[in-house]
């Protein structure tokens, strides 16, 4: 297998070179280390790296913010910021803004792991719903788009038989209507109705892109999400006569993509947060802990007594749907402020944030006994299970956030040793 090109661009020379030994210690190909000049892109094209780690204030003279627009929408490769904090506060929220997209320095080894791998895997997730995106862009250029055409004055000319059927209007109806009458668009995440991309389009003479949530609410109020472009229409002489606004129903993309950050972020059997976005909400947690005074969190860690038992008499079917329920009873647990997340097996993970003390965190641990020891009724059967509970506080002093759910897990094991049923509060004295 081939290790992933990883190119840093980085100032700081010891840190530079740290980074440099850090990974190829990880077994990733660092394949040049290079200082931000004039020839830096054509230094990436030569190098196409899997993956760029690119200090933010590194970029010299250039403006960054296009330095790196460029790597990652016309070189289309991946950007891993590395910032410091106060950078991290101030550069652009459309850059920091996505998950998983920064690192913090200073950093561990195992924080530019993650940072990595996360980018990493993201990037592939992107190209997998990329090439399901074409896959599915043939599919509908196959049966055709809804083609709408107005007049200079914004007003429908034609519909072809697609738009018909989308909007619900036949064509006679719309002939000389203004097109968002019949075109009843508006934005999903604001409500606001999309009127003026029409007038946008001739007046710049470009062609534009219906917004990325852009609703058609059809005649007998349907909410169909669409895609695709609006364009202006010259004559012969090269005069903008009108426009083409040109749409296709996008919903499965839409559930496409849903379906595909689901898959990287929950688990798929019982639809609760997997260990990677346990562990970031675990991070940011802890990056707030540190912030905001009085702050404090905690971390339990679940493993059910007796599953093996239970799966082994039953059979994995009535494991899976045993795991089911008790996923939804550990919900019924917590605030909606909390996470819950499966790591595996019959093991659970909970985050409890802005806790008082550990009072609250007891709370919950013999809340979700009590929850559980309740038998559930699955295929016919009366099935009754306990859980052991390890915990750990935030205020033990921890600098790395895994180092919690370590001990909630040490803790858990002491808890199962004890008996059946029981919670431990992790304590150092474990670990002397």
């Amino acid at each position: 297998m081939v290790a992933p090109k990883i190119l840093v661009i980085e100032d700081e020379e010891i840190l530079a070179v740290d980074i440099r030994n850090t990974l190829h210690k990880l077994g990733y190909e660092v394949h040049k280390i290079i200082d931000f000049g004039e020839n830096a892109i054509q230094n990436i094209v030569e190098i196409s790296p899997d993956l760029v780690l690119i200090c933010i204030s590194s970029t010299g003279e250039l403006d960054c913010v296009e330095v790196i627009d460029t790597i990652k929408f016309n070189l289309k490769i991946p950007v891993l910021y590395l910032t410091e904090d106060s950078e991290h506060k101030t550069f652009s929220n459309n850059h920091l803004g996505e998950p998983f997209s920064y690192i913090i320095k200073p950093f561990t080894e195992k924080e530019l792991y993650n940072a990595v791998e996360m980018a990493l895997y993201k990037e592939k997730i992107h190209k997998q719903l990329k090439q399901e995106n074409q896959k599915l862009l043939a599919l509908i250029n196959s049966m055709g788009c809804a083609v709408v055409m107005t007049d200079i004055n914004s007003c429908i000319q034609m519909m072809n038989p697609v738009a018909e059927i989308l909007t619900g209007c036949q064509q006679k109806e719309a002939l000389g209507k203004f097109w968002g009458d019949v075109l009843n668009l508006v934005d999903k995440d604001t409500g606001e109705e999309i009127v003026n991309i029409v007038t946008q389009a001739m007046e710049t003479g470009i062609v534009l892109q219906l917004p990325e949530n852009c609703l058609l609410i059809t005649r007998d109020g349907k909410k169909i999400p669409i895609g695709d472009t609006v364009a202006p229409i010259r004559d012969h002489m090269g005069t903008i006569a009108g426009a083409v606004i040109v749409f296709q129903d996008i919903t499965q993309r839409k559930q496409q993509e849903a379906q595909l950050i689901r898959n990287a972020f929950y688990d798929g059997l019982t639809a609760l947060p997997n260990r990677v976005l346990f562990l970031d909400r675990l991070k940011q947690a802890s990056e707030l802990c540190k912030r905001r005074f009085n702050y404090h969190f905690a971390v339990l860690f679940l493993d059910l007594d007796s599953f093996k038992i239970i799966n082994d008499r039953f059979g994995h079917g009535m494991g899976d749907d045993l795991l089911v329920a008790i996923a939804r009873r550990l919900e019924s647990c917590l605030r909606s402020g909390d996470t819950v997340a499966r790591f595996g097996g019959d093991e659970f993970a909970v985050l409890l944030e802005d806790i008082k003390d550990v009072s609250d965190a007891i709370n919950i641990a013999k809340r979700i006994q009590e929850t559980l020891s309740l038998p559930l009724h699955l295929n016919g059967y009366e099935i009754s299970t306990t859980a052991s509970i390890g915990i750990a506080l935030s205020c033990s002093g921890y600098e790395e956030p895994t180092n919690l759910l370590r001990d909630a897990d040490t803790a858990m094991y002491r808890a199962k040793v004890k008996g059946k049923a029981n919670y431990i509060i992790f304590d150092k004295s474990f670990i002397d």
